[in-house]
Order: C-alpha cells, then sequence, then structure tokens
C-alpha cells in the first residue's frame, strides 16, 4: 500500500508539473498542427505548379506526336528544342500498353567518354534516351484520363505523370519531382528546426513563469501542512501560517486563498483560545465548589459539635455546666447555624439569577438608614455620610436586598477595623450610574486577597475568632454584597493600600420624570457631623 505524501495529488504529480505537462502538450500540437499545415499547402502549391507545367508540357508532346499519326511509337517530338532535362514521354497503344517510352538527359559538354573524362569538345544540351524495360513496367497501367499521377521510376526518381488521349493518340508523359521533394524537405527541416528551438525557449519559459506564479501557492500549500501537523494543545499552529502579502498580491485566486487560510488560522486560533478559556473557567468553578463546600462544611461543623456537646452534657446530667448556660449556648450557636444557611441560601439564589423584586428604591435614603444603623449598633469607629445631590439617587431593584449590600459593606468596614477608624459612605450620581463608596483609613486589605475578596469564605484572619476573642464572621459578607450589585446590572470594586480602602458600588440609574434639582454642597446625616458611637 502506497501513501501520498502531504501537498501532492493521488497521480503523484504535482499541479505545477501537471499544468506544465498540459501546456507544453498543447504548444507540441500546436506548432505540429502550423508545420503540417504549412507543409501541406506547400505541397499543394508546388505540385500544382508541376501539374501545370507537366499539363503543358503532355499538350506539347500530343500535338508533337499528331504530327506523324501513322508511327505508333515516335518520339521524336523529344528531340525539338526546348525540352527540359528529364522529360519523359512515352507511346501507348489503346489498351495502355508502352509501345515506346523515353527520357530527355544531358549531353555534350557534361557528358563523359569511355575513361569518365569529360568530353570538352561536345556541346551542352539534352537529347532522348530509351528506357529499360524495368523503367517501363514502373510506367504501365496509367490510364489516358487526363488525371496526373505519381510513380517511382528506377534509376530516375519519382515522377509525376500524366497520360492524354487525342484522337486515338496516347502520349504518357512526366516531369521529375525531385526539385518538388528537396524543397518540401528544406521546409520540413527549417520547420523543425525553428519548431525545435522556439518549442525548448517557450518550455523553458513556461518553467519558469508557471514555478514563479504557483509559488505562493506552494507557500500557502505548506503552511496548511504545517497547520494540520501542529499540535492542537499549542494554543496556535505553529509553522509557516502566514502567506506574505507580496508573495499573493493584493488580489487574485491566490490572494483570496491566503486571506480564507489566515482567516481560518484565527478562526482555529480563536476557538482553541476560547476552549483553553472555557476549560480554565470551569477548573476554577470546580475549585471554588470544592473550597466552597468544604469551608461550608467547616463552617456547619463549628456550631453543630457545639450544640451536640451542650446537648451530651446536659443528658448525662453531669452538672458541671448550668442547664441555663447551656441552653444559651445551643440557643447561640443554633441561631448562628441558621444564619450561615440562610446566607448560603441567599448567595445560591442570586448565583442561579432568580428574578427579584422590582421597584423604584432612593438609594440615598436607603444608605442613610444603614449608617443609622452602623452608628447604632454601639461600635467605636466614626461614622460619616457624604451626600451629593447632583440628581436623585433613583435606581429600580430590590430594596430589602439593596439594603443587605450596604449592610454588609458597613458590617465588613466595623468588623475588620480596629476601634476609633473613621469610616465614609458617600452616595454620588454619574450620568448612567449611582455609586455608593464606602472608605475607612484602616489597616487595609492584604494584596494576596485583593483577587479573591468577594469570594465566599475569604477572610483576611482564617481563625474563626478575631483578636480579642471576637466571633469571626462566615466569610459571605462580601460574597453576599457583590452577588446583589451583579444581581441588579451592576458592578463592584475595591481599592485597598494601607491607611485607605474603599468598596465602590455602581448600580445602574433611573432618571427622574420630573426636574433635577441643583447640585449643591455634600450633605451629611441628618445629625450633622461626625458621631462617634462607642462600643459598650
Amino acid at each position: 500500500m502506497t501513501r501520498d505524501t502531504p501537498g501532492t495529488p493521488p497521480s503523484g504529480r504535482s499541479l505545477g508539473t501537471r499544468l506544465l505537462v498540459v501546456v507544453i502538450a498543447a504548444m507540441v500540437c500546436l506548432t505540429t498542427a502550423s508545420a503540417v499545415a504549412t507543409a501541406v499547402a506547400q505541397r499543394a502549391r508546388l505540385l500544382g505548379d508541376l501539374d501545370d507545367r507537366l499539363t503543358a508540357a503532355a499538350e506539347r508532346g500530343v500535338a508533337g506526336a499528331a504530327r506523324h499519326p501513322e508511327r505508333a511509337g515516335d518520339l521524336s517530338f523529344l528531340g525539338d528544342g526546348g525540352r527540359p532535362e528529364g522529360l519523359l514521354a512515352a507511346r501507348l497503344d489503346t489498351d495502355g500498353t508502352i509501345l515506346t517510352a523515353a527520357v530527355t538527359a544531358r549531353t555534350g559538354g557534361d557528358a563523359s567518354d569511355g575513361d569518365g573524362d569529360a568530353d570538352p569538345a561536345g556541346a551542352a544540351g539534352v537529347a532522348p534516351r530509351d528506357l529499360t524495360g524495368v523503367q517501363r513496367a514502373a510506367l504501365g497501367g496509367i490510364a489516358a484520363d487526363g488525371s496526373p499521377h505519381t510513380r517511382t521510376v528506377p534509376g530516375l526518381g519519382t515522377y509525376r505523370l500524366l497520360a492524354l488521349d487525342a484522337a486515338g493518340i496516347r502520349v504518357l508523359t512526366g516531369l521529375p519531382m525531385d526539385d518538388v521533394l528537396a524543397t518540401l524537405r528544406d521546409l520540413v527541416t527549417a520547420e523543425v528546426v525553428i519548431a525545435g528551438t522556439g518549442l525548448t525557449v517557450a518550455c523553458g519559459a513556461c518553467v519558469v513563469a508557471v514555478r514563479r506564479r504557483l509559488r505562493p501557492l506552494r507557500q500557502v500549500a505548506a503552511a496548511a501542512d504545517a497547520i494540520s501537523r501542529a499540535p492542537l494543545d499549542s494554543g496556535r499552529p505553529t509553522g509557516p501560517t502566514r502567506v506574505p502579502e507580496q508573495e499573493t498580491g493584493p488580489a487574485g485566486e491566490t490572494a483570496r486563498i491566503g486571506a480564507a487560510l489566515h482567516r481560518l488560522v484565527d478562526r482555529a486560533a480563536a476557538a482553541h483560545a476560547e476552549r483553553l478559556r472555557a476549560e480554565e473557567r470551569v477548573r476554577r468553578s470546580d475549585e471554588r465548589i470544592r473550597r466552597f463546600l468544604a469551608d461550608a462544611s467547616h463552617e456547619l461543623r463549628t456550631p453543630l459539635a457545639a450544640i451536640v456537646g451542650y446537648a451530651e452534657l446536659m443528658s448525662h446530667g453531669s452538672g458541671r455546666v448550668p442547664p441555663e448556660l447551656a441552653w444559651r449556648r445551643v440557643t447561640a450557636e443554633s441561631a448562628r447555624m441558621t444564619g450561615l444557611v440562610e446566607e448560603l441560601l441567599l448567595l445560591a439564589r442570586l448565583d442561579e439569577g432568580r428574578p427579584l423584586e422590582s421597584a423604584e428604591v432612593d438609594l440615598a435614603e436607603l444608605v442613610a438608614e444603614a449608617v443609622r444603623a452602623a452608628r447604632a449598633a454601639g461600635d467605636g469607629h466614626l461614622w460619616r455620610l457624604e451626600l451629593h445631590p447632583d440628581a436623585p439617587a433613583l435606581v429600580v431593584g430590590d430594596a430589602t436586598r439593596l439594603g443587605q449590600m450596604v449592610a454588609r459593606l458597613l458590617a465588613n468596614a466595623r468588623g475588620h477595623t480596629p476601634v476609633g477608624t473613621t469610616v465614609v459612605v458617600s452616595v454620588a450620581t454619574t450620568p448612567t450610574h449611582c455609586v455608593v463608596r464606602v472608605r475607612d483609613d484602616g489597616p487595609g486589605i492584604p494584596p494576596d486577597l485583593l483577587p479573591v475578596v468577594f469570594e465566599p469564605f475569604t477572610r483576611a484572619d482564617p481563625s474563626r475568632t478575631r483578636a480579642g476573642g471576637a466571633a469571626g464572621g462566615s466569610g459571605l459578607g462580601l460574597a453576599i454584597a457583590a452577588a446583589v450589585v451583579t444581581a441588579h446590572g451592576g458592578r463592584i470594586t475595591v481599592e485597598s493600600t494601607p491607611g485607605r480602602t474603599e468598596f465602590t458600588a455602581e448600580l445602574p440609574r433611573r432618571r427622574p420624570v420630573g426636574p433635577v434639582k441643583d447640585p449643591g454642597r455634600p450633605v451629611r446625616a441628618p445629625s450633622g457631623g461626625e458621631v462617634a458611637a462607642r462600643a459598650v
């Protein structure tokens, strides 16, 4: 079994070779046809001239024989002046039998003596000479119908013969075809030489032209072959995947093929890159799911372990823990577990894209309420509210979820900054969005956590308790805030350096129908100034 080489057609010959074969064969056929047509036309013309001279000579022969009709074998007319050398004449009887035949031959100055030397005394001229029996036999079978015939006469060469019948006088006349045949041989020789030279030059030019014109196509084929051999896991095919524009030209079939190949390479590379990105997204999603399940299990295991422990103590009645204290701890851990489960359910619903309630929400009023609630929490932070009423901060969404988003951001600022930290909450509007910013001057977020700060169960402190014995959060607050903003068609970002951390939530703005108030100075919280709320 044989295997075809890539880029080679099944026949084993390349496109250039087949094209050259076709072109050269066509040129050979055309040149041969032209040469044959020229030779045939020249032969017809020469034979026409010879036949005209033969007819005139035959008519003269018949006229000369008619002077002595009683002499059946008389060929004396061959001795008349003006007869060309090589003129053949014969007398025929009624049934076409040759009675006598002769041919004019040169005599005199060109005659030789018995020793083979030229006779200088003879006068140059022609005289009839009788034909031999073999020569006469070659003339047999020619009818006196006035049609020319071609015969080869031994010792004399090829003759053109014509027999005429005038009142019973039949004369066969012939002229040699040596001149005609020599002319045709010279013509054919010249045609062969000229055609061979022309074909050689033309073939060489065709080879050069075809190779040059097919060079871009060979490059395209090489590029396609390289692409087919390139590993698909490399991200992009390697090899000569581009055909230079100067090779293909701005237009033409080869240019279109090259452009199509370029588009194919780009689309294949884009598809492969997209597949790699999709695989990376799936891998990250799987990692997030595994981490999410592990963190959720760990978070749920802690209160469950506490509940089980206190329940066992109460069931044994050891008395080491007062029942009231045990019930309080069980109730607290149950509440913690319930809150964690509710947060997980909320995050799952937001990730599923379930439809939210849709109503007009005044974001400035909602943020102000959240700041008042944060002040009332009894923490030792300094809270400051800044409202920029360039336009009503109206959005369309779920007021409950938006309130949870703001509350989570404020709780994050309160829970991860020390006492005395200033937290500034501002609301502003742009032509297309309402913007809520929460900025604090705390220690900041570690740089390694910034890329994953909005992912579930992300904590700056991996322990379940913070410094001072305070209970640690679940790590779901910022994830829920980001999910709420995304569900409302907005986006949330964070910038953090030591001494300054700012969360920015942008929500699509709803334009009011009525007139817009003139822009004024920032409006602070209704109570005015900076209010400090100290933890008890």
